[in-house]
This record gives C-alpha cells, structure tokens and sequence, in this order.
C-alpha cells in the first residue's frame, strides 16, 4: 500500500509550491493569493529508496517500480474555518480524508508575499489550525453524544464503548489537547480512527525556509522543532523554492551536483519520505526477477499473509509460504539463487512479521 499525506497549513505558506515539486508537475497553481487551491489537487510519487536500485542491479531486472506516496494539496485554511469561514468546511472535509498531516509553516521572510496575521510566527500558526482541529473534532463528537447514549439505554455494549471513548475524547479536547496525544491503546486507536477525528491523525511539520537556509535553519525551525518533540511529533526543514528548481533537473549527477552546491546531501521529498514512514509506523519489502523489482509497503508488524495481499487479493488468501531473504544478505552474496544455495533463504510461514527490507516470493494455491 501507499500511504495519503494531505499538505495543509494557512494561505501563502508555501503549500502548492511544494505540491508542485514533490509530484514534478504544476497541477497546482501556486500564487500570492488565499485560495488558490480550491479542489485538492491528486499526486503520486514514486518512494526514493536506494535499495531498490541494488536489488534490480543484482537480479538484473527489466523493470523498476517504486511503491508510490501520494500527496493531496488542501485549500488554506483561516482562523473560523471550524464554522465554514473561508474554504472551511471543505477544508475540514478533504482533511479527514487523508491517513497523515503534512503541516507546512512559513519560517521564511520575503516582503512580496503576503501573511495573513502581518508578521511570521511559525507556532502561532500551527496552534491557529490546531485550534479550528479540535473545534471541528468537539462539535462532531458532541453531536455523536445524544444518539449513542440512547443505544447504550437499549443495552447496546459496541454503543456503550464508543461513548465511553468519546467522553474521553471530548474531555481531553477541552483540556486543549489533540487527540492524536491521548496515549490510545491499539483497540481504542481503532476505535478513534473509525470516529473519523481531525486531530487524531499524525502530523509531520514541515518547515519551509529560504533558500540560503535550507542545510542550517534558523530560529524559528528551532522552535518548531521543540514544538514537535512536545508532541511527540517530528519536523523537517526543506525549502519548497529549491525542491521547485531540483524537480526541473532529470539527471541524477546534475541533481546531485546542484544539492552539493547548498550543502545538502539529499531532496527535500527523501526527508519527508523518511519521516512519514516513521510517523505512520511504515516498512518496505521487495519482490524481485527478471521481469521486474519491485517495492511494496505495509504497516509494520504485518504477518507475511497480508504482505502478500498488497500483491494480490488472491495471494493472501491462498498463502502458504513467504520465501524470505533479507536485504543485506541478498546484496552480500549476490541475489536469489546464491542465497538459496548458501541456506540463507528463509521458509516463513503464517506468523511471520514481515522486516524492513525483507526480499520476498510468495507460494500460494487458490
């Protein structure tokens, strides 16, 4: 599976011109104006991931694929979007459909583009739409109250759970709390999830800074980043201006060239990448061959059944055994067959939990 980030933050943040260089196109129009996105605007991009370079090399494949990330670029939000004020409600609307908040805050100073509060303030900003998070999630879950505690009268016990868990939740959005901290065991993180909260999903703040700043940061990355490590979230910095100017560039060397010129060893999608597979608990395997290689993601701690379900519907449910081999073993001794005959090729069964980077061929019979 893929994993959908929606890219939010207030009008004028830098949003559409990092949508535009993520995804190489300019299905977004990026202008110095509020709203000028106003359907979320769709892109897939291929994970970058050097191991998936190795493996094809190794099994000389005629074709690569790279599992995907998908981005969805949302209308800016203002102060009152939680009552409808500017795009809110469809704001609020396209937000609950996304598995992660990519939350990007203006740390940069440039007189010709405007802010919507006169001045930079990188954290105001965050607690402004986390404000209008947690008044969307009250008012939902307060509505949610009235006809649950009427099925709970009728001895419904799924009714009496889902109140309790909303009780709780309600007390801890009006304590000024997102939800996404309230510390949830597994069954009750599902239980949230089905709620459909705003500020139950996890958010990667990510900062936008000038060019000249992009390998240092500056003050107010700082302070988003102590902002984060409070929430037990995480931050990056990038600068959407330089990923603009990479995504024009086709060739690796001369990319990798115009990076080393600003001191940077690596694109600003690569760190996104990276910490949005941490902050949604995310793990790559590969099958591989002659025809192609191929990367695939599941959640970590899915069983080898289930990985084999990202293939196929068919494989899942006509599993019999994964044959594994490792990454670094299948690079040191140089592909399928020789790991096979060095007995490193793994025969896993059913409870298998899939590893990151884990080289995979699935037996089934359906």
């Amino acid at each position: 599976m893929g994993f959908n980030c929606g890219i939010v933050g207030l009008p004028n943040v830098g949003k559409s011109t990092l949508f535009n260089a993520l995804t190489q196109t300019a299905a977004a129009e990026a202008a110095n104006f509020p709203f000028c996105t106003i359907e979320p605007n769709t892109g897939r991009v291929g994970v970058p991931d050097a191991r998936l370079t190795e493996i094809t090399k190794i099994s000389q494949s005629a074709k690569i694929v790279p599992t995907h990330l998908e981005f969805v670029d949302i209308a800016g939000l203002v102060r009152g979007a939680s009552k409808g004020e500017g795009l809110g409600n469809q704001f609020l609307a396209n937000i609950r459909e996304v598995d992660a908040v990519i939350h990007v805050l203006r740390c940069f100073e440039d007189d010709n583009v405007t802010h919507v509060d006169g001045a930079i303030d990188p954290v105001r900003d965050a607690e402004t739409v986390e404000t209008e998070l947690m008044l969307a999630d009250l008012e939902s879950l307060e509505k949610r109250v009235e006809p649950l505690t009427k099925k709970v009268r009728g001895q419904d016990k799924e009714a009496a759970a889902t109140l309790d868990l909303v009780e709780k939740a309600l007390s801890h959005l009006r304590d000024g709390q997102p939800l996404r901290l309230m510390g949830l065991a597994e069954g009750a993180g599902k239980g949230m999830r089905l709620l459909q909260t705003l500020t139950a999903k996890p958010v990667l703040y990510v900062c936008n800074v000038s060019e000249e700043e992009a390998s240092t940061g500056n003050a107010w990355t700082e302070k988003v980043a102590a902002m984060a490590a409070a929430q037990g979230a995480q931050s990056v910095v990038i600068s959407a201006k330089i990923e603009e100017e990479v995504a024009q560039l086709t060739d690796d060397t001369e990319r990798a060239e115009f990076l080393d010129a600003l001191g940077l060893a690596e694109t600003g999608l690569t760190g996104v990448v990276r910490a949005g597979y941490a902050l949604l608990d995310l793990i790559t395997f590969f099958t591989s061959g002659p025809k192609e290689t191929r990367a695939w993601t599941v959640r970590r701690g899915a069983k080898a059944p289930q990985a084999a379900g990202e293939i196929h519907t068919d494989f899942e449910r006509g599993f019999i055994k994964a044959e594994t081999i490792s990454y670094d073993t299948f690079v040191e001794l140089g592909g399928e067959q020789a790991a096979k005959d060095a007995g490193k090729m793994r025969q896993e069964g059913k409870d298998y939990t899939v590893l990151d980077g884990d080289v995979l061929l699935f037996r089934f019979n359906v």
